[in-house]
């Protein structure tokens, strides 16, 4: 590392680094760059800060985690092999740790290290190994509260408020010389709890029922709550200093007396590897790909099923966000699905950018003009288009249901559903999969345990409505959306999605193609008035065809059934029976039933032959008898129907509720426009305005690029010789303090400034911009003029203009000291 002396301070360390290990610190911590620090110092500042530092702790896997909590209990400064020892143990096992468990710690614990320095949370050489204040104080124990490793204070923190005459009962009971000195008390009686031989022949003297309380205590919490009159097992053990008080009704095991119980181990059991992902079953890859196709088809049209039935502007959105109950068990029972699987459809969608609110005054879903492009790419298209806003979204529709943080509903669509851990599990967990060999579909517990021993303190709860390891949630959550999705297929990552991770959605659309059928363009008419396609359908048959039928069963093969009102809907939406007929007889490979045919006419001579207008509303028909036979039915006493002449009746409803209540009543009626022409009602016309997709919520700052990494490792370098150069100490410029600020008068700068531009020297000046920041700076003057000094800034690494009314004062640089 370049340094002849050992480190004193976490900025030391740090500016004996090379860059490439500063752009390392940097990028593993990228909260650290905000802003860029100005120096070595304010970086180290800031890294020993608790935001930075808890952040940096939760971002460790279980064995560095374990290093640095039993760190966080050893001496400060502590050597490796101190270190070793309270992972390994001091050789007195009890047989829960296994012979081999030496040596996998011993081969891990130089890496787990070497993640600690690189992100500044341990310093020092190996002889004197240091944990950061802040992470000592998060992870050692204290008078109050237990460390993560179970064990308490030591005797000199558990004795620190103890009357003298106190700690010479406890070293007469066990069996230690007097001494009126109370720090030598206490470091007797530490020496005690830590000679082997001693502590031994200590316990051998403790009744049974004395080491049954130790037992207890041993693992954590090491607390325990005493009555006034403690009975003999306890009292033996407070007697001779094996449970110090605490107050009045609690005591504790002292660290130095837990560790000699636990043979030298700060953890009961050490993680040094991490577990490994076990398989449930290993299936045939192309049965994995082809089970994955057919979902990823199913997910695609089970999308495009969401947003067609929303077409015509969608459910309305809560005033607080988001869908209703009411409407969500619609939406789950018109795609036939649980509704939390109707849940994640419609947060897919949404996440996709084909799903928004139209924001109108009466609000309501609607697609977005993106649907319309994405409905026009092939289906292999779309699905890369919905696996890629999957795998970036934060949206977690698995939260639906439950509820936020002040007790209130979690809403499918609603504004609390983001969870920034997201993208990182499912990338995590699809890493997993990928691992593992072609056609193998995981253990979900054994994935569970994998990203736990990863990411072990970053299970916490993000809000009160949430149980304590969401990210085993997510992950969950995540295997079930990747099967519903065509991720993956019976359990097992599919070979398209390896190649939408490792290479990107065009390579991933290129691998699924062929493994989805072509669309068809014709189905099979029955005489039972049904139309079976036996495949996908090319999109304007598909189209016309959910116009002209209802869908009676999804599959391989799709039902639909014709029915009055499905003809009708047809015929509203501009087609002629003879249209239909055409279309019916160039799209079946079997000849049209003539039930069907008789159908369509049935429903196309009555359609239109009453005509519904805007008076508060009328109706209209040449047939008059038609007419007292609606104002006969006492269906139509809603309407409020009255007769304006022999072919026309008035209502006292508007169009539409007219319109709905004469088909509710059998009828067949059409809506005219002012002009008398017949209104076509097409499907899809209604849109929101342009919208773009919602953008994931970050998960703390993002993770700097090279070039940022490179341009902030030589500011921070630069700001660094700016605050340690060497100063001349002269009497027109005094040396002043690291750190502050030279002071020298504006004659005196004019001077110095001029002479050092003739000479080529550097100066170092104090400078404050614009908005009254002060900074210090590391210059070569070049050219003085005008009330400006132009001079490269070492600084900052470049030429730059001064006016000389704004620096401070300025000193000459030592004559050994570089820039």
């Amino acid at each position: 590392m370049g340094m002849t002396t050992p480190p004193r301070t976490l900025a030391e360390a740090l500016r004996a680094r090379d860059d490439e290990s500063l752009a390392g610190l940097l990028r593993a911590r990228p909260d650290l760059l905000s802003p860029v620090p100005g120096d070595i110092t304010q970086l180290a500042t800031r890294a020993g800060t608790r935001a930075s530092v808890v952040r940096a702790l939760e971002h460790l896997d279980r064995f560095a985690l374990q290093a640095a909590e039993a760190l966080a209990v050893a001496a400060d400064p502590a050597p490796y092999e101190t270190l070793l020892g309270l992972l390994t143990g001091d050789g007195r096992d009890d047989g829960e740790h296994r012979d081999d468990a030496g040596a996998a710690i011993s081969d891990a614990l130089p890496g787990a290290l070497a993640t600690l320095r690189e992100q500044a949370l341990v310093w020092g050489e190996d002889e004197r190994l240091r944990l950061v204040r802040t992470a000592r104080e998060i992870l050692a124990p204290s008078p109050q509260h237990a460390s993560p490793t179970g064990l308490g204070p030591t005797v000199a923190e558990a004795t620190s408020g103890m009357s003298p005459g106190r700690l010479q009962e406890i070293l007469a009971a066990a069996g230690l010389p007097a001494t009126h000195d109370p720090v030598s008390a206490v470091t007797a009686l530490a020496a005690l709890f830590t000679d082997r031989t001693r502590m031994g022949e200590l316990l051998d003297s403790a009744p049974a029922e004395a080491l049954s309380v130790l037992d207890r205590l041993v693992w954590g919490p090491p607390y325990g709550e005493v009555t006034p009159n403690p009975t003999p097992p306890v009292k033996w053990l407070r007697d001779h200093g094996l449970l110090l008080p605490v107050s009045t009704r609690t005591v504790v095991l002292p660290r130095e007396a837990a560790l000699h119980l636990r043979a030298g181990r700060a953890h009961r059991v050490p993680e040094p590897r991490p577990p490994a992902v076990e398989a449930v079953a290993v299936r045939d890859p192309q049965a994995v790909d082809s089970a994955a196709a057919g979902q990823a088809l199913l997910a695609v049209n089970t999308v495009e099923e969401l947003l067609k039935n929303w077409n015509g502007g969608g459910p309305p959105i809560l005033r607080a966000g988001g869908l209703s109950v009411r409407e969500l068990k619609r939406t789950a029972t018109a795609l036939e699905v649980p509704e939390p699987v109707a849940a994640f459809w419609a947060e897919l969608a949404f996440a996709a950018g084909l799903l928004a609110s139209d924001g109108e005054a009466d609000e309501r879903y609607a697609p977005t003009p993106a649907y319309d492009d994405w409905a026009e790419l092939p289906a292999q298209d779309r699905w890369t288009h919905l696996a890629t806003a999957w795998l970036a979204a934060t949206r977690t529709s698995g939260l639906v249901g439950g509820q936020d943080a002040k007790g209130r509903a979690l809403s499918a669509l609603g504004p609390e559903l983001d969870r920034s851990a997201a993208p990182e599990v499912r990338h995590r967990v699809l890493a997993l999969l990928a691992a593992l060999a072609p056609g193998t579909a995981p253990d979900p517990e054994t994935v569970l345990a994998r990203l736990r021993w990863e990411r072990p303190l970053r299970g916490a709860s993000v809000s009160a409505g949430d149980t304590i390891d969401l990210r085993s949630r997510i992950a969950l959550w995540t295997l079930n959306e990747s099967e519903l999705l065509g991720i993956t297929g019976r359990g097992a990552l599919a070979t398209h999605t390896r190649a939408l991770i490792d290479a990107g959605p065009a390579e991933a659309a290129a691998l699924l193609a062929p493994l989805i059928p072509e669309p068809l363009d014709h189905v099979l008419l029955q005489a039972d008035l049904t139309a079976v396609a036996p495949g996908p359908l090319e999109r304007p048959l598909a189209d016309m065809l959910s116009a002209l039928a209802d869908i009676e069963s999804k599959g391989g093969a799709t039902v639909y059934r014709f029915t009055p009102g499905s003809v009708r809907r047809a015929l509203d939406a501009g087609q002629s029976a003879a249209d239909l007929h055409a279309f019916l007889a160039t799209h079946s490979r079997t000849p049209v039933p003539q039930p069907l045919s008789y159908l369509i006419d049935d429903v196309a001579r009555r359609h239109g032959h009453l005509r519904i207008g805007a008076a508060s509303s009328y109706v209209r028909c040449d047939d008059e008898a038609v007419l007292n036979e609606i104002l006969a039915d006492k269906r139509s006493v809603t309407l409020r129907l009255r007769r304006l002449a022999p072919t026309a009746l008035a209502a006292q409803v508007d169009p539409a509720s007219l319109l709905e209540g004469l088909r509710e009543m059998g009828y067949a009626p059409a809506a005219e426009s002012a002009e008398g022409d017949v209104l076509i009602t097409r499907a899809g016309a209604r849109r929101t305005p342009p919208r773009t997709a919602p953008v994931p919520v970050p998960e703390g700052p993002p993770v700097p690029d090279a070039t940022l990494l490179g341009a902030a490792v030589r500011a921070i370098r630069a700001g660094d010789t700016a605050a340690t150069v060497v100063r001349k100490d002269t009497p027109e410029a005094p040396a002043t303090a690291p750190g502050s600020l030279p002071r020298t008068t504006s004659a005196e700068t004019l001077a110095t400034v001029q002479a050092a531009a003739m000479t080529g020297s550097a100066l170092w000046i104090g400078y404050v911009n614009a908005d009254g920041a002060a900074s210090q700076r590391v210059i070569a003057p070049v050219r003085v003029e005008g009330g400006f000094v132009t001079a490269y800034d070492h600084t900052a690494d470049e030429v730059r203009t001064y006016p000389l009314h704004r620096i401070t004062g300025v000193a000459e640089l030592a004559d050994d000291a570089t820039a």
